[in-house]
């Protein structure tokens, strides 16, 4: 997907104008930041924030801090959900988890840092009419706390080994998966002063997408190599962990995430064809389990 590429080197560029060089003291915890931020990630978050701020006519420079903020906050939790206490996983994109190279202890304050990054990254944000820094820094916040990101990873260490019900999964995904990435694609109408309807629009979007990636990573988990995913194959059923195909079946797995794709698709009707890229971006993640 070229618009994702592009993003991706974009993306690149200001997460290391905005974080400390690797040399930095103390350069172990640098080096351990950088090591999982630059390990080959698709940055579709920080791409997402930016396709919202262009369908509401935004400028892509305005976006950028919320962007890489968001990538920051993904990454931390990336490093925390790899570790033995969490997920104990070995691969993350295809290299060592960051526990594996630096220990555990500086993983999770590697987390730590990379968490609190996020938010001195939004701060470079001008603020909007719309929307002011207190806007933004609420919407990172909410979307990163023990509400959501973190209510997520609580109920899916609690639901691991026993028989949970659809809807306690889809809780688990909701909060886990999703209010990240609708966040992003929040944040990006917000650096564009989007409407209200705009915004609303974005969210109906953000949320149905970000369900769709969560369901078709779950898919993706007992159809692929461990080379094909860039982390451990069948980790979730080997941890008796709750996913779309053992609670619901591979087929219906599939068919949720395509009528999750399909509420994504109408709610950027409004925009008028303004919305080309975030529309790939669903058709793209759909097609990952093809």
């Amino acid at each position: 997907m070229g618009y994702l590429a592009g993003r991706t080197a974009a993306v690149n560029c200001a997460l290391h104008r905005f974080l400390p060089t690797p040399t930095a003291k103390p350069a172990t915890i640098h080096r351990a930041m950088h090591y999982s931020l630059f390990a080959g990630g698709k940055r579709l978050r920080p791409a997402l924030c930016l396709a919202a701020a262009a369908a509401c006519g935004g400028r892509e420079s305005d976006a950028m801090p919320l962007a890489c903020a968001v990538e920051c906050i993904h990454t931390y939790s990336l490093i925390h959900d790899d570790l033995p206490a969490m997920d104990n996983d070995d691969y993350r994109r295809g290299k060592l988890t960051n526990h594996k190279v630096f220990g555990e202890g500086i993983a999770i304050l590697a987390g730590d840092a990379l968490l609190t990054q996020a938010f001195e990254i939004a701060a470079r944000c001008k603020g909007w009419t719309r929307y002011s820094h207190q806007n933004i820094v609420l919407e990172i916040a909410r979307a990163a706390g023990s509400l959501q990101l973190i209510a997520g990873q609580v109920a899916d260490l609690e639901g691991e080994g026993k028989k949970i019900s659809a809807e306690k999964l889809k809780y688990i995904h909701e909060r886990k998966t999703s209010a990240l990435l609708c966040c992003s694609v929040r944040l990006g109408g917000m650096s564009a002063n989007c409407t209200p309807a705009q915004l609303k629009a974005l969210t109906t979007f953000g949320y149905n997408v970000g369900l769709a990636f969560q369901v078709i990573d779950d898919i993706l988990d007992v159809t692929q190599t461990s080379e094909q995913l860039g982390k451990t194959a069948g980790k979730d059923t080997q941890a008796r962990k709750a996913t779309y195909p053992s609670v619901v079946g591979l087929e219906k797995s599939r068919k949720i995430a395509e009528q999750l794709t399909d509420r994504a698709f109408a709610a950027l009707k409004s925009f008028q064809g303004k919305a080309l890229a975030l529309k790939a971006f669903a058709g793209f993640l759909l097609r990952r389990d093809r």
